[in-house]
Formats: C-alpha cells, sequence, structure tokens
C-alpha cells in the first residue's frame, strides 16, 4: 500500500508541476498507461483521474458527447442535458418516417424505404485534414466514403448571363484557365518583369502558361478538348470531333463564377479528400450516443446557469411543463449554442456575457428532394459534387452514394448567407420546396416532373440551435477561458465553425483544462 501511495504522491507532485500531460507520460513510463496513435493528439487524461469528481455537460451534440466521452474513461462521473429529444446538435440525418420540427412548424419526411434515400440536413462532409473526427471513425468502426465535392460535369448558372443557360464546370474552368494563360503569356513577352526573371525562367513560365491554358503555338487561347466537345459527347468516342468554343471571356468576367465559386474547392476544409460516413453523416452521432447515451438526459431544457462556491448548478426542467430540477457539479462544459445561450439567465462575467452575445449565427437553410428517378446521372452523367446558381438556392447538391440506384435525394437548396438563406428561412416549409423547384428548373428542364417529395430545414428557426454555425473565423478570447467552473465548447469555441472537428477539438481543450485544473487541487 505505502509504495502505491508513493507512487500517486509522486505523480501529483509531477501534475502540479508540469500538467496533466506530463502525468500521464510519467504513468506511461512507470507502466501503469499504455496510448496508441491514433488517440496520442487527445487529451490524455490518467485513468481515475477524475475520480469523485463531477462534470455537467450542456448540450448532446458532438461536442458534449465528445467531452463526456473522454472525462468518462478518465473517472470523472458526467451528466449531459439535452434539450431534445435525440443526440447529434446539428449532425443531422433525415430518413423515411423521420419528423422534424421549426418554431412554427412540424414536418414528417416521406422518402421511400431505402438505405440509400436520406439526407443530412446538418453536417454533410468531412476534409481528409479533420484528423480528429476520422479518428473516432476509425476508433468506433463508423464506415467512410468519398465524398465528391467537386464535380466538373456539374453546372455555373447565372440568370442573366450565357442567356439564362447554365454550362458545364469543365468549360468554365478550362477557359477561365486559358484566358488567364494567354493574358500571363503577353505579360512574360513583354520587359515589365525582365527585372523578376531570367531569361531562362521567362522560357519555363511561358512553358508553364502554354501546358497550364493549352494555349496554341502563338500562345493563344482558341478553345481546349478540356472542356468537352460538341453538341452532347463529352468525350471523343471513335473520333475526336471538334472541341467546344471556348465561352466568351467578357460574358464570364461579368458572371459571378469567379468571385468564389471557382476557387471554392481551393479553400482549405474544401480541398479533396473528403469523406462521408455509409448511410448518413449521423453514423457519427450514433456512434458517440452509443457510448455516453446512459449520461443523457433528453427534453432536459437549461434555464439557469449558476457558479457556485466550489463549483456549478445548473436549474433545468424536464420538458417545457415538467418541473424544474437542480444539477450541481463540480465543473460545466457548455455546448449550448450563442445564440440560445445568451437568453438563458446566468450569473456569468461581463466578458463572458459579452462574448456570447457578440457570436451571430448564420440562417443556414437546406432543402432536399426524392427524386422518381437519378435523373442528373442518367442525363447528364453527375455523380456527385454540386452546381451552382446565382438564385436563392445557391446550390444544388448530387449524392456521393447509391449510384445507379432506382432513386435517389438530391439536395436542391443549400443558402446559408445574406439575404438568399434569410428569404428562404422566412417561407412556409411547402413555399421552401416550390421556391426550390422553381429555381432548380432553370438548371434542370423538367426538374419538377422528377421530384415525389421533398423536405427542408432552416436552422435559423429550429429550438435549441437558432441558427447554422457563427458568422466568424475566430471565437472569441473570453470564450477559449473558463468563467469560474464553466468551460465552453462547440464548433462556436473554434477556428472551425460549422465543422464537426471544431465541436471536438473544442470539447478536448476544455477536458484538458479540467483535467490540469483537478492535478492542480
Amino acid at each position: 500500500m505505502r509504495e502505491s501511495m508513493s507512487k500517486r504522491a509522486f505523480l501529483q507532485a509531477v501534475g502540479a508541476a508540469a500538467g496533466v500531460g506530463a502525468v500521464y507520460r510519467s504513468m506511461e513510463a512507470l507502466g501503469f498507461a499504455r496510448t496508441g496513435t491514433a488517440h496520442a493528439a487527445r487529451p490524455d487524461l490518467p485513468r481515475g483521474s477524475g475520480a469523485g469528481r463531477s462534470v455537467a455537460i450542456l448540450g448532446a451534440g458532438i461536442a458534449g458527447m465528445t467531452a463526456a466521452h473522454e472525462l468518462s474513461k478518465a473517472g470523472y462521473r458526467c451528466t449531459i442535458l439535452e434539450a431534445t429529444d435525440r443526440a447529434g446538435g446539428r449532425n443531422l440525418t433525415v430518413r423515411a418516417g423521420d419528423v422534424i420540427e421549426e418554431v412554427d412548424s412540424r414536418q414528417r419526411v416521406a422518402f421511400a424505404d431505402g438505405e440509400h434515400l436520406y439526407a443530412n440536413l446538418g453536417a454533410a462532409r468531412i476534409p481528409h485534414h479533420h484528423r480528429t473526427i476520422l479518428g473516432y471513425c476509425k476508433d468506433f468502426g463508423v464506415a467512410l466514403e468519398v465524398f465528391t465535392n467537386d464535380n466538373r460535369a456539374a453546372l455555373y448558372h447565372n440568370v442573366d448571363r450565357f442567356g439564362g443557360q447554365p454550362v458545364t464546370g469543365r468549360r468554365v474552368v478550362s477557359d477561365m484557365r486559358g484566358y488567364i494563360a494567354e493574358l500571363l503569356a503577353k505579360a512574360v513577352g513583354t520587359t515589365s518583369l525582365d527585372s523578376a526573371l531570367s531569361e531562362e525562367d521567362k522560357e519555363r513560365v511561358l512553358e508553364m502558361l502554354v501546358r497550364y491554358g493549352d494555349l496554341d503555338e502563338d500562345r493563344r487561347y482558341r478553345g481546349t478538348k478540356r472542356g468537352g466537345y460538341r453538341g452532347a459527347r463529352v468525350n471523343a468516342g471513335l473520333k475526336p470531333g471538334a472541341f467546344d468554343d471556348p465561352l466568351d471571356f467578357a460574358e464570364l468576367l461579368k458572371s459571378d463564377f469567379w468571385r468564389f465559386k471557382l476557387h471554392f474547392h481551393e479553400f482549405l476544409n474544401q480541398n479533396p479528400t473528403l469523406l462521408q460516413p455509409i448511410g448518413g453523416m449521423d453514423a457519427i452521432a450514433r456512434a458517440f450516443e452509443q457510448r455516453v447515451g446512459g449520461l443523457i438526459r433528453y427534453r432536459s431544457i437549461v434555464e439557469e446557469i449558476r457558479k457556485t462556491g466550489d463549483g456549478v448548478r445548473i436549474v433545468y426542467r424536464t420538458g417545457p411543463d415538467g418541473a424544474a430540477a437542480a444539477l450541481e457539479a463540480d465543473f460545466a462544459i457548455c455546448a449550448i449554442p450563442a445564440p440560445v445561450l445568451k437568453d438563458i439567465a446566468n450569473d456569468f462575467a461581463p466578458p463572458t456575457r459579452a462574448a456570447i452575445g457578440s457570436l451571430a449565427f448564420l440562417p443556414a437553410v437546406k432543402v432536399a428532394f426524392q427524386t422518381r428517378r437519378r435523373f442528373w446521372e442518367d442525363d447528364h452523367a453527375i455523380y456527385g459534387g454540386a452546381s451552382w446558381t446565382d438564385q436563392d438556392i445557391t446550390q444544388i447538391w448530387y449524392p456521393s452514394h447509391g449510384y445507379h440506384r432506382d432513386r435517389g435525394v438530391i439536395l436542391g437548396a443549400y443558402t446559408w448567407r445574406g439575404e438568399p438563406a434569410l428569404r428562404f428561412e422566412g417561407m412556409a416549409p411547402e413555399k421552401r420546396l416550390k421556391a426550390a423547384i422553381s429555381q432548380g428548373q432553370l438548371l434542370h428542364p423538367g426538374y419538377a416532373a422528377e421530384i415525389e417529395t421533398g423536405i427542408g430545414r432552416a436552422w435559423g428557426k429550429v429550438p435549441f440551435q437558432k441558427g447554422g454555425w457563427p458568422d466568424a473565423d475566430e471565437a472569441p478570447e473570453a470564450l477559449h477561458e473558463p468563467d469560474g467552473s464553466i468551460y465552453f465548447a462547440g464548433d462556436q469555441v473554434s477556428a472551425l465553425p460549422g465543422w464537426q472537428e471544431g465541436a471536438a477539438l473544442a470539447a478536448h481543450a476544455a477536458v484538458a483544462a479540467i483535467g490540469e485544473r483537478v492535478m492542480r487541487q
């Protein structure tokens, strides 16, 4: 017993001096703990270090469940209060028979039965470098498949350009590259770059531009087979044929394609390869729920968040008409979205209140349709990816699964910013569907006849969410620090707003901070 106590005292001294990470590495050296590479970036709280400590976790989204999972492994007693009757937060996949509610409406999903007939109305893709979420998928056995984000067969559309007709991505991208390469080749050929480039460098740059833009021998852009061939043909077939004339450069410049749509997939979090769980994004939420579901109190609506002398006191109500109850704990991790949190009674410090109040969430809206056939594949050879339009719907997404099945679920609108999103948010659900169908017709004539049923989600009208994600690139600094014994989590506390990775990383930060604090006590 004395040997055990002396080792414990040693570890406590290490923790006080160097933090919980050093404790865990000391435990590994003493043979008390082992970790694998898949867990190397996670909070390395020693097992048993949270014994006798309690944590109230507010919200059973990805952040809340991540925190509970990691804390529970270290022996903390966790209780998750979730205002709704489901876990996952903005990780939401809908299927036949599901019901989704907004503040003023209730919709039943009328999709047919089929494992491929689902819609991810919240999180929908995982970048390959989001290693935390992908690590959990690996650990939990969540099978993944490729999510096609960029598809050159998909369409670009402006109502007032190119006669209102959509043009394929391969033509837009190829022609823009060609014109830009020609302009740069002309610049390289002048004396304006003499001081920056040697003659040898200039030759290399010119050769690069010829290859990049597929310029002719005069370094002029006159079109390219990269954009496809005339008529309905795309590939060469038995004979090459004639490739399409280039799109008019002036029209391309007058379109909005170049503002961000052309380079959308160059944004770091949109880079290929992207992934998705097979069968729906909620496979991740369900995997977490399998591990921490026993800790969740559903339909528990938080009404007060208070600091006590040595911990926290959370007042909540089970259902809108239920009796009030109180949960006391040593710590709290609050993952309630800021637009909801700001209206909950609390005794936060003024900087904390100001930080929460400063986070405006985007009014993201998604509309999904079940179609009688997969016309985008049959008629246009579009397999995954998204088409763009300057209409309010903004995007049409084509599913990256269920290829060549009888039916499919297409995302008929995804709009998240400004007046377009607010207009869609303000519509009744049935009007959203009609508007999305009407606008989709301009990209796919005959669209309406293909649609069997639809569903929409306006995240700004969702109880206990009130928005899609923070309209900010970085969280307020005050939310990175605890307010007493209250810590903050969720993607809103990260530099990855709107991503599950941000939610998990923020949860890890809160867990690690609590672990450090406990070891110092």
